[in-house]
C-alpha cells in the first residue's frame, strides 16, 4: 500500500499556514507614461449583480429568497411595519396645537440697562444686540427686574408691569405692529 503524500497540492505547508512572504526587490521602479498604473487595491471592480452563479451573485442575485423585499422596485415606505399597525398610528394623541397662537420672543425690562439713556430700542437693535434669536417672531416686553434708564422702546406687545416701570422711568413705549 503506499504511503499518501503529507505535503498535500500546496507543497509543504499543513492548513492554516500561510505563505511565507516574499523579500522585497532591492532595485526601484522608475516610473515613465509608458508604465503608469493606479496603486494596488485603489481601482475595484464593479460588481455585477444576477450574471450567472460563477459571479457569486448569480440566481437571487444577493436579495434572499422570495417575498416582497426580494422583488425588483421594492421600497418600504417609512413607518411600515408589515400590515400591522404602525407604531405612530397605535400611540394616542394628546393635546392640542392651535394654528393661531402666536410665540413671542421674549426680553425682560432689566436686560434693556446696556442701552444709554435716550436710546431708541427697536425689534432691530435687540437683534443686532443678540437679545432676540429670530427676527420674524414679535418681540414683547416683560416686567421682570428695573428700568435705570429712560428708554424709547418700541415692541410688539408689552406686559402691564413693564409698561408702568417704563414710564415710572421716564421711558416712553409704542406699541409696533
Amino acid at each position: 500500500m503506499a504511503k499518501k503524500n503529507s505535503r498535500g497540492p500546496r507543497g509543504a505547508r499543513k492548513r492554516g499556514q500561510h505563505k511565507p512572504a516574499k523579500p522585497a526587490s532591492k532595485a526601484r521602479r522608475s516610473f515613465t507614461l509608458a508604465n503608469l498604473q493606479p496603486p494596488a487595491g485603489s481601482r475595484k471592480k464593479k460588481v455585477r449583480v444576477g450574471r450567472g452563479m460563477g459571479s457569486k451573485l448569480g440566481r437571487t442575485a444577493g436579495a434572499g429568497n422570495k417575498g416582497q423585499k426580494s422583488r425588483r422596485g421594492y421600497s418600504r415606505r417609512r413607518g411600515f411595519e408589515g400590515g400591522q399597525m404602525p407604531l405612530h398610528r397605535r400611540m394616542p394623541k394628546r393635546g392640542f396645537h392651535n394654528p393661531f397662537g402666536v410665540t413671542y420672543e421674549v426680553v425682560n425690562l432689566a436686560e434693556l440697562n446696556v442701552f444709554p439713556a435716550g436710546e431708541t430700542v427697536t425689534p432691530e437693535l435687540l437683534r443686532a444686540h443678540g437679545f432676540v434669536r429670530r427676527a420674524t417672531d414679535p418681540v414683547k416686553v416683560l416686567g421682570d427686574g428695573q428700568l435705570t434708564t429712560k428708554l424709547a422702546i418700541h415692541a410688539q406687545a408689552f406686559s402691564a408691569s413693564a409698561k408702568e416701570k417704563i414710564t415710572k422711568a421716564g421711558g416712553t413705549f409704542e406699541v409696533v405692529a
